[in-house]
């Protein structure tokens, strides 16, 4: 199954999600896609997507939004930051691909050819 973290108002996840849908399509593999702004993940949920991504949870965060400074996350810890993106889900980068065990953040879209 590929699982897709996906803003549907946002252009570089509509083209991850179209580029991920051929590839669905061609592979015979199901896609599952979460409107993440409607049902944000959980903490545990972020963890395990951190996990699968490789890379420090800074990096999951997208620090160019007004919630970001609003909520003085510039010094927060770990457990801050995992609190912030699950109340504030706009605040976490995306699209996010998932594929078996590892992730890929579709920044620009083609960054997540190499899970397949």
């Amino acid at each position: 199954m590929i699982t897709i973290y996906h803003n549907p108002r946002c252009s570089k996840s509509r083209e991850t999600l179209a580029l991920v849908q051929d590839i669905a399509t061609r592979e015979q593999v199901q896609l599952h896609v979460v409107d993440y702004l409607k049902n944000a993940p959980n903490i545990q949920q972020l963890q395990i997507l951190q996990k699968q991504l490789a890379l420090p949870l800074r990096d999951m965060v997208r620090d160019n939004e007004e919630e970001y400074a609003a909520l003085g996350l510039e010094d927060a810890d770990e457990a801050g930051l995992l609190a912030a993106l699950s109340a504030h889900p706009k605040l976490l980068q995306r699209p996010i691909v998932v594929y078996g065990e590892r992730a890929r953040i579709g920044r620009p879209p083609q960054n997540v050819l190499d899970l397949f």
